[in-house]
C-alpha cells in the first residue's frame, strides 16, 4: 500500500471536528501520487460528499475542460481540498475546521512533492497566504519556501459569475509555461512586508 493510500484511510478515520458528524463520505483527494501539480480547492459539495471524490460536480466538470485545455487529466495531477468533509448546507469551512484539517494538507504535500501548487478560491489562498485577496493575487505564480504557488480563483466562481469563466480559462493556460520556468520565479517577500503592500 502506498504512502498516500495509508494517509487517506488516516483521514477517512478522521474525527477532529464537527464536520465528522454531518459527512456522508470523507473526501481526501485523488489523482497521480507523483504528480507535478498539486490543486488545493475549498471543501467538499453534495456530490463529492456522495462520491467521495473531489470535483465531481458543476464545478469538477468545468475543472475537467480546464486540464484538457493544458492537455492534462485527472490521473496526471492531484486534486485535494482544505477540509476533507463537507460542510453542512455548502456553508463555507470555519476556521477551527481548517485547522484541525490542516494536518492532512500537510502531509499530502509532503508525501506528494509538487512542484506547483494550484490554490483554488480564496480559502485555499489563504492556507499559504493569509491576508491576500484573490482579486489582486490571483494570475501569479510565487515561490515560497522553495515552493512554487499559483492562485486562481475557484472553478464554482465561473458557475456563479459567467465574465469570470475566461478569467479562469486564461490563467489556466499560464500553467505548463509556469511549471517549466519554476526556477526562474523569484522567491515571495517575507509576509509582514507582503501584507502591508495591500
Amino acid at each position: 500500500m502506498s504512502l498516500l493510500s495509508q494517509l487517506n484511510e488516516e483521514i477517512a478515520c478522521c474525527q477532529d471536528c464537527d464536520l465528522a458528524q454531518h459527512r456522508n463520505r470523507v473526501v481526501p483527494g485523488e489523482g497521480s501520487e507523483k504528480a507535478a501539480i498539486l490543486f488545493i480547492g475549498e471543501a467538499p459539495g453534495w456530490h463529492e460528499d456522495q462520491q467521495g471524490r473531489p470535483f465531481v460536480g458543476p464545478a469538477g466538470h468545468f475543472l475537467d475542460e480546464l486540464l484538457d485545455s493544458i492537455g492534462l487529466s485527472r490521473k496526471d495531477v492531484y486534486i485535494a481540498n482544505v477540509v476533507k468533509c463537507r460542510p453542512p448546507s455548502n456553508r463555507d469551512p470555519l476556521p477551527a475546521e481548517m485547522r484541525a484539517c490542516r494536518k492532512w494538507l500537510d502531509r499530502q504535500i509532503e508525501i506528494i512533492k509538487p512542484k506547483m501548487i494550484v490554490t483554488l478560491g480564496r480559502y485555499s489562498l489563504a492556507q499559504f497566504f493569509p491576508g491576500d485577496a484573490i482579486g489582486k493575487v490571483r494570475g501569479r505564480a510565487r515561490k515560497k519556501q522553495g515552493m512554487l504557488y499559483y492562485a486562481m480563483y475557484h472553478p464554482a466562481a465561473a458557475l456563479h459569475q459567467q465574465s469570470l469563466r475566461r478569467v479562469i480559462e486564461e490563467d489556466m493556460l499560464r500553467i505548463p509555461s509556469l511549471l517549466a520556468e519554476a526556477e526562474e520565479v523569484e522567491e515571495a517577500e517575507p509576509e509582514a512586508k507582503q501584507l502591508s503592500m495591500f
